[in-house]
């Protein structure tokens, strides 16, 4: 594959899953969080299926990693929809990307702990600067928060979740491709969703009418976020290595900012926008050890 197409298909990838946000505001507007993440998980791991059995990509869970995927399965995509759904309810579409974009700040952190794991200076500087940044977003001129606080603690469950997760993650990638797991998760985090969606939701469920942006909304969320996205994301791993690929996932916030300020019409201050601009540098820092400086301002320090 050409080095141009795998930096298209980054970039669509960053794309899908910066829009979720916004796919996921507007289905809000009629179904609930819950109903919203479980007909997304259940139509992703139906495409996934279609998918993984024509390509021959999907293979069986064998029976020593059954457990495994069950406790993978309950921290992504249970707990994690979770806390990203529901606080995303209650908070911007945009304030949601940037706090779940400090997942990579964190990972590192479950390598020292659970495979110990070098933890490098920059992953603590990294970590100090994107929290300043949070900061700038999070608190007013009279540092009072901006933002409804359970729904910044519920995008922090999914973060940390997601953060364990990756230690799950680690030792299933060993075995298993990315189709296949993503597949089968899917299909498990549907079902630990069912019983609460129909003892809940259910009833009210089948007298919503939803007009065709929502169901449209909901398809893109099912097949783009959570199914397209994630089998071109592993083709840019493949290509790109870790750590190049993963500064791609920088521009997801940025994508949800942009589209929610012209279709969701969310304020974004000046000071959110620096805010959200040092998270990100603080997430690059974490990630290769330094932040990239314009042509510029690199002249002018040497």
């Amino acid at each position: 594959m050409k080095p141009l197409h795998v930096h298209i298909i980054a970039f669509i990838s960053m794309f899908f899953w910066g829009m979720s946000y916004v796919w996921s505001k507007i289905v809000f507007e009629v179904y609930s969080p819950l109903t919203t993440i479980y007909f997304r998980l259940l139509i992703s791991f139906v495409v996934l299926f279609i998918f993984g059995y024509a390509t021959g990509l999907l293979k069986p869970i064998q029976k020593a990693d059954r457990w495994l995927f069950l406790g993978s399965a309950f921290l992504n995509p249970f707990l994690y929809f979770i806390g990203e759904n529901y606080g995303l309810s209650m908070v911007s579409a945009s304030l949601s990307s940037i706090i779940v974009a400090t997942i990579p700040l964190f990972a590192p952190f479950a390598g020292w702990f659970f495979f110990r794991e070098k933890l490098k200076p920059f992953n603590i500087a990294g970590l100090i600067l994107s929290f300043a940044g949070l900061l700038l977003i999070l608190l007013n001129k009279d540092f009072e928060l901006s933002a409804n606080p359970w729904g910044i603690l519920l995008l922090f469950l999914a973060v940390f979740s997601a953060v364990f997760y990756v230690v799950a993650l680690k030792k299933l990638s060993r075995h298993y491709n990315a189709v296949t797991i993503i597949a089968w998760q899917n299909m498990l985090g549907s079902l630990y969703f069912l019983p609460f969606f129909l003892v809940i939701d259910g009833s009210s469920f089948v007298n919503i009418k939803p007009g065709i942006l929502v169901i449209v909304s909901l398809l893109m969320l099912g097949i783009f976020a959570s199914s397209v996205a994630f089998v071109l994301y592993t083709l840019v791993v493949k290509y790109l290595g870790v750590i190049k690929s993963s500064l791609y996932t920088n521009l997801i916030p940025a994508f949800t900012v942009i589209f929610s300020f012209y279709l969701l019409r969310e304020e974004f201050s000046l000071r959110k926008t620096i805010g959200m601009i040092i998270v990100i540098l603080g997430v690059i820092l974490s990630e290769t050890g330094k932040i990239p400086l314009p042509k510029v301002l690199k002249k002018s320090r040497n």
